[in-house]
C-alpha cells in the first residue's frame, strides 16, 4: 500500500470524487505514496489530506503527449504553485516515433525546470505505443537525460498499457543509470488492478535491485482498484 500512487484521472472526476479519494488515503491503515489527480483538483486534495504528509501528484500533457515544451511545462509550473509535490508528465511519444528526438528532450528539461527542487518529476513513456524495446529504451534514456526522477510505463488511457516486457526494458535503463551514479525510480501504471498484477512488477524490481529494495522513493504502482483490494486484504 505504501508503494501505491492512489489515482483517479476520469473525465467525470469532480470535487466530491477527489475528496472521497483523498479521504480514502487519509483513513487507510497504511498511507499511499501519493494521491494522483487532475491538476484542477489540487486544492481539494490538499484540504482533505492536510496534516497527513501524503503528497499530491498532478498530471501534465496528459494523456495526449503533445510535443510543445512550453505548453507542457506550464502545467507543472501551475501545479507546483498550487501545492503539488509530484508531477507525472506524458513524453511526446508520437513525435519520437516520427523521428523527432529533440522535442522529448526539450519537453522533459522544461518540465524538470518547472518542478525545480520542489516537486518530483515522473515521465510517462506510454510504452504500449512505443511498442518495440529499442523505442522504449531510447525514450527512457532521453527522459533521464532531460532530468526525470522516475520513468513510468503508461497513462492507462491506451492499450496495451503496462506490460512486464516494457517494465523489463525500463529497469535495464534504470540499472544502467545507477551504474553511472544516477538514481532513477520506476512506476508501473495502467491496467494494474489486482495484488497478483502488482506482485509481478514488484518482483521484477526486486529481482534486479535486491529483496526489500523497493520503497516509495524508487518504486511506485499507479492504481485505484488495487488500493481498495489491498485494504480488503488487510481487513480495513
Amino acid at each position: 500500500m505504501s508503494l501505491t500512487d492512489l489515482t483517479s484521472l476520469n473525465e467525470s472526476d469532480d470535487a466530491t470524487s477527489v475528496r472521497a479519494l483523498s479521504e480514502l488515503a487519509r483513513t487507510a491503515p497504511v498511507t499511499p505514496a501519493a494521491v494522483c489527480i487532475w491538476a484542477r483538483w489540487i486544492p481539494v486534495a490538499l484540504e482533505t489530506l492536510q496534516g497527513t504528509g501524503t503528497p499530491v501528484c498532478a498530471v501534465a500533457n496528459f494523456p495526449s503527449g503533445a510535443a510543445d515544451p512550453s505548453a507542457a511545462a506550464a502545467a507543472p509550473t501551475a501545479a507546483v504553485a498550487a501545492g503539488a509535490s509530484e508531477v507525472d508528465v506524458v513524453f511526446p511519444y508520437r513525435a519520437m516515433l516520427a523521428g523527432d528526438l529533440q522535442s522529448g528532450l526539450r519537453l522533459v528539461r522544461a518540465c524538470r525546470e518547472a518542478c525545480g527542487e520542489w516537486a518530483l518529476l515522473k515521465v510517462i513513456l506510454e510504452t504500449g505505443r512505443l511498442l518495440e524495446a529499442e523505442n522504449i529504451r531510447l525514450a527512457a534514456e532521453i527522459a533521464i537525460d532531460g532530468g526525470a526522477h522516475f520513468l513510468k510505463t503508461s497513462t492507462g488511457k491506451t492499450q496495451p498499457a503496462a506490460t512486464p516486457a516494457a517494465a523489463d526494458v525500463l529497469l535495464d535503463v534504470i540499472a544502467a543509470a545507477a551504474r553511472r551514479g544516477r538514481s532513477i525510480g520506476f512506476k508501473a501504471s495502467g491496467g494494474i488492478r489486482t495484488i497478483e498484477d502488482a506482485w509481478v512488477y514488484l518482483t521484477l524490481y526486486e529481482q534486479r535491485f535486491g529483496k526489500g529494495s523497493a520503497a516509495a522513493s524508487n518504486f511506485r504502482i499507479g492504481a485505484s482498484g488495487l488500493f481498495k483490494e489491498l485494504m480488503a486484504a488487510v481487513g480495513a
